[in-house]
């Protein structure tokens, strides 16, 4: 069921090929974004609700439910629904409030001390995607670090149901945040919404959050064209799966179906030194995904993904560190000895008994994470994506004796006399000690 490629047989042009996904070639989707963005930049709410009616088949007569409507709708959700949710919401703030810590001063040179404080970030927009699944998990994800970095204002953007209404574990999800009201907007418009501002949606200063490859396409334009910044491009999701002649293929296979299924833009990736772990892995896809209520859209994905044999672990982490996984799985006996050569990955899950899937929901860590290779250069959602540090810095009689000369020498170097001044003029009326 899946091509497979020998590692041996590609040139390093194949390779990044291989590695290359959701591309538009052609600027279609580029094309259509820039419309959507302009129109909601001009109609404001009126084209909200004109995409609400062309791509979710809703008339909306209101934008938003409000905190008396969320409560209501959450009254629905089954008390088992709840409880795992709230497992998760727990895990989830536990893991992500070890990441506030304040930071020590630091004397640099004697009566010079300098630190770095943070501030939340005022005012940030949630994206919490729609469309083919709903995705309550991705709330608390976004959500608990903005709540814990202290981020005044939380705007909530998620597509409208056909009732005109969100899923009641969505809302159950914004009673536990004490999130009054969830904006009835999804795809490139809510974006641009959150980016722009409309009569019902505030301008936010960041926008969070997941979704196709038409959200990560406005989410890539407005962070270029407004003073609106991004979480990370994270667009339709992806795992590769390191798996060696211990794995179980039947956990692998699920494992790629976990990923298949989110949309038929994902993709999975098995990299093996193991013949036979790629050949059954294989055939339990083929036994698993005909049991998967999303067959149709987990087989497309999977018609997109591949293997790659590789004749070593050695290969298939070199392998692993082009691709720049979202979500890497070791599948191996030896995931202690291979992990420290991750260079690039956004959440790593290891052993054979860790699969994604935890991650996705309920383990503690954020599954908000880059993909498309992104994992180069950015990390996933933490409580630092809702923050900015600010350095500070206060120099004592003592420290401006001590560092003034070395910085009157350096601006002379430069050839900038305004700045040597500055430190000259404190210097000579304060040269007493």
């Amino acid at each position: 069921m899946l091509k497979v490629y020998n590692f041996k047989d590609l040139s390093r042009k194949g390779i990044e090929e291989l590695c290359r996904r959701n591309v538009d070639p052609n600027n279609n989707i580029r094309t259509t974004v820039a419309e959507i963005i302009d129109h909601v930049k001009q109609k404001g709410d009126e084209a909200l609700r004109l995409y609400a009616e062309k791509f979710d088949g809703i008339v909306l007569h209101k934008l938003f439910l409000d905190k008396e409507e969320l409560k209501t709708i959450a009254a629905g959700a089954g008390e088992a629904e709840k409880n795992a949710i709230k497992l998760a919401y727990n895990n989830i703030k536990k893991f992500h409030e070890t990441q506030l810590r304040a930071e020590e001063k630091i004397e640099t040179t004697k009566g010079v001390i300098c630190w770095r404080e943070y501030r939340a970030i005022e005012k940030v927009g949630l994206y919490i995607p729609g469309g083919t699944a709903v995705l309550p998990s991705t709330f608390l994800m976004l959500g608990i670090p903005a709540i814990l970095a202290g981020c005044k204002e939380i705007i909530v953007c998620s597509p409208p149901q056909k009732d005109g209404k969100v899923n009641a574990y969505l809302a159950f999800c914004a009673e536990l945040l004490g999130i009054e009201r969830i904006y009835l907007a999804g795809g490139a418009q809510a974006i641009a919404a959150m980016a722009y501002g409309t009569e019902s949606i505030q301008k936010v200063d960041k926008i969070f959050g997941p979704g196709n490859q038409y959200v990560t396409k406005a989410k890539t334009m407005i962070q270029s064209e407004s003073q609106t910044a991004i979480d990370m491009p994270a667009g339709p999701s992806e795992v590769l799966i390191i798996a060696d002649d211990t794995a179980n293929p039947e956990y692998v296979a699920a494992d790629l179906l976990a990923q298949a299924e989110h949309g038929i833009d994902s993709q999975a990736v098995l990299v093996s030194d193991s013949r036979r772990i790629i050949d059954e892995t294989s055939a339990e896809l083929e036994k698993q995904l005909a049991l998967l209520p999303r067959a149709e859209i987990a087989s497309k994905a999977i018609a997109k993904s591949y293997a790659i044999y590789c004749s070593n672990l050695n290969e298939a982490m070199e392998f692993s560190n082009s691709y720049a996984p979202e979500h890497l799985i070791l599948a191996t006996d030896q995931w202690e000895a291979i992990s420290p050569d991750i260079i690039n990955a956004g959440s790593v899950f290891l052993g054979h008994l860790t699969p994604e899937s935890a991650g996705d929901y309920a383990s503690g860590t954020n599954h908000t994470l880059p993909t498309s290779s992104y994992a180069r250069a950015y990390s996933g959602v933490s409580v630092d994506s809702f923050i900015k540090k600010i350095t500070f810095q206060h120099i004592s009689k003592e420290g401006i004796r001590n560092l003034g000369p070395a910085v009157e020498i350096l601006a002379s170097l430069e050839g900038l006399q305004a700045h040597k001044n500055a430190v000259s003029v404190r210097l000579k009326n304060n040269q007493t000690k």
